[in-house]
């Protein structure tokens, strides 16, 4: 049981770098159509760049629990684990290294989000084989993910006018 749900967690993470990688380029790509901005980067932001982990990872795990669900014990919650770790570790390393150095690095930003998305499957993978946890971590797990989701949504069209949400290129926010 665990080696394969451990298998579904590396599956998972080659398929979240892989399909966040085509979210930052699949708005441009589909000449800026509005409705796909709700799960794709919309602009060089760091609030955009936020989607790239999230919504493949969601897309991944209505695949994955089609196959593991019978092995399973905590799935949303190491799913919401996940989420949190991938955003967490993008928004800490690209605030820490630019607040350090003063400039952005590609290959930095890149490889955050590798290393968030790897971390953050295998934080799920020990989250998942763990004893049953209480209920209302399952909850709590629930509210976690659904609000990520409309918040990354809600803010792509209407976005505060703050840094995290301004396109570091054009200067602009969100996706008009």
């Amino acid at each position: 049981m665990k080696n394969k749900i451990l298998q579904w967690e590396v599956i998972g993470i080659i398929f979240v770098i892989i399909l966040g990688t085509l979210f930052h380029f699949l708005f441009e790509w589909l000449y800026s159509w509005p409705p796909i901005g709700a799960i794709t980067a919309v602009n060089e932001s760091v609030w955009e760049h936020l989607k790239l982990p999230y919504w493949p990872l969601i897309i991944f795990s209505f695949i994955e629990y089609n196959y593991i669900k019978t092995d399973i014990k905590n799935f949303i919650i190491g799913k919401a684990s996940a989420a949190l770790i991938s955003i967490g570790t993008i928004l800490i390393v690209f605030y820490s290294y630019t607040a350090i150095l003063g400039i952005e690095i590609l290959i930095i930003d890149i490889l955050s989000f590798f290393i968030g998305v790897i971390i953050g499957q295998l934080v799920s993978y020990k989250i998942i084989t763990l004893k049953k946890l209480q209920k209302w971590i399952n909850v709590v797990s629930w509210i976690i993910v659904i609000g990520l989701g409309l918040s990354l949504i809600l803010f792509t069209y209407l976005p505060p006018h703050l840094p995290i949400f301004q396109d570091s290129e054009s200067g602009l926010y969100g996706i008009f």
